[in-house]
């Protein structure tokens, strides 16, 4: 731990759908929700409009439809995101050599590495610097966590969300932890949350005067140990600068054990997706499929698969997860499933059908979600999803708002322009094609040349709630008299 709060976490606020807000005029200041458009399909990001009415991520995207029947519903647009976070992650970098990604919207910086700050006020001061670069750069807000270790500047960047910096004065620790819900710290899910809560365990506080022994009884060793240190406000891990990924993966822990066979089958096909969505972001294939599971007993189970080559094909991942569960016993209920791929590459095989097609014969081919077989052309609709970028022979840039029935919907503007007007086109329009996004900053402006003025924000020393209902963003300082 260090004795000045040096430790920055930057978290862009409500990234996808800011950026898709950003780009499409008519969307600014309305309800815009991100995710798969598909039966199945999950929220993956929603703007803060729209979680007034209480979408948020990974919420089906069906309940989100029916809290939110007026929002606009579009497709994630990878490539756009990717542009944006390269020009923040190079911000960061320009801060400090140590920057510790953690996806497109989120990342650790070791300011004192960069120099960039030595005590409390030159960390604040390089926090609102960064967040006006950022703002002036890319048109976005992003929140900023300052701490003495990562585990706090998290907690503190959550705090400030949105549009917000909150620093936590070294020695304010364990006092600001103390009242928190004991899922304010990392790792604790709504399983261990729960399993905490039944043993009278409620709070950050009452996690320390249980002890490290009770909690080991409670969690085992490993997981005891370290919701004990995080309890005391102990994290020493460093930030790590560009780490190689050794592994992509996402698992879920669920509220209420899963008995139905079924249910855990269709868990682990979803994981399945969503982890093939995170390869092919990343740009990675790989070799070894990976499934976790988490028994009702807290026992853990993991088993791995290794395919002839390293693979993206969402078939084939989706197919080696369900072997591996084949072999698993989930009687009793399940509390956790992951799905991993490991081994990887950066490259992909040049058939990616092939393994697919070596499919026991009596077992009948299923074709990836929102994918066509590559013998048979895709409808005409399928080209044009919803929010992704077109361009008109006469009309110039546009999205699409929506499509179906031989027809697509297409609003024409820009991220520079008004708010556009529709029109409706058939959906083989030879005048209307796929087109690429527009930057959010138009190339040869001076906007993003140069670094910033030294910014003096209004609102320290201000209350947090008179802070965060500013239209310029807050920064509150924990620890000190406000």
């Amino acid at each position: 731990m260090r004795n000045a709060p040096t430790i920055l976490h930057l978290d862009m606020d409500a990234f996808f759908a800011q950026a898709e807000q950003a780009s499409k005029p008519s969307l600014r200041g309305k309800a815009v929700v991100v995710g798969g458009l598909g039966p199945r399909g999950v929220v993956a990001t929603a703007s803060y409009e729209a979680r007034v009415f209480g979408v948020h991520s990974a919420m089906p995207m069906a309940q989100a439809r029916r809290l939110a029947p007026h929002a606009a519903y579009l497709v994630p647009r990878f490539a756009f995101y990717r542009s944006i976070s390269e020009q923040v992650m190079g911000l960061l970098r320009a801060l400090s050599p140590l920057v510790e990604p953690l996806s497109l919207d989120e990342a650790f910086v070791d300011l004192e590495a960069g120099e960039a700050a030595w005590d409390s006020e030159s960390a604040r001061l390089a926090g609102i610097r960064l967040r006006g670069d950022i703002r002036r750069v890319t048109g976005l807000t992003g929140s900023v966590g300052l701490a003495s270790c990562k585990m706090l500047a998290k907690i503190a960047s959550e705090q400030a969300k949105p549009d917000g910096l909150v620093l936590i004065e070294p020695g304010t620790e364990r006092a600001m932890l103390g009242p928190m819900s004991v899922r304010t710290l990392p790792g604790v899910g709504p399983a261990t949350g729960d399993h905490l809560r039944r043993a009278g365990v409620t709070t950050v506080d009452e996690i320390a005067e249980a002890g490290e022994d009770e909690l080991v009884r409670l969690l085992g060793k490993a997981h005891g140990h370290a919701l004990y240190a995080m309890a005391l406000a102990r994290d020493d891990r460093p930030v790590v600068a560009e780490r190689e990924t050794k592994s992509v993966s996402v698992e879920d822990t669920y509220d209420v054990d899963i008995h139905d066979r079924v249910r855990v089958e269709l868990e682990v096909q979803r994981l399945a997706d969503r982890c093939v969505r995170r390869l092919r972001e990343a740009g990675l294939s790989g070799r070894t499929i990976v499934l976790k599971v988490r028994r009702y007993d807290f026992s853990t189970l993991t088993r791995s698969e290794t395919l002839r080559g390293p693979t993206d094909d969402l078939a084939v991942v989706r197919e080696a997860a369900a072997r591996l569960l084949d072999a698993v016993d989930t009687t009793g209920g399940v509390r956790l499933l992951g799905v991993g791929v490991s081994g990887l590459a950066d490259f992909t095989q040049e058939d990616l059908f092939a393994q697919a097609a070596e499919r026991r014969s009596d077992e009948p081919a299923e074709e990836p979600a929102g994918e066509a077989v590559a013998e048979v052309p895709a409808p005409a609709e399928h080209r044009w999803r919803p929010g992704h970028d077109v361009r008109h022979a006469e009309l110039g840039h546009g999205w699409v708002q929506g499509s179906g029935l031989g027809r697509v919907t297409v609003r024409f503007e820009t991220p520079e322009s008004e708010p556009g007007r529709v029109r409706t086109f058939r959906t083989d329009d030879p005048g209307l094609e796929p087109a690429d996004p527009l930057p959010l900053v138009r190339p040869g402006s001076d906007e993003g040349d140069g670094p910033a003025a030294e910014v003096t924000d209004p609102h320290v020393g201000r209350t947090e709630w008179e802070a965060g209902n500013s239209p310029q963003g807050r920064s509150v300082t924990q620890g000190e008299a406000t």
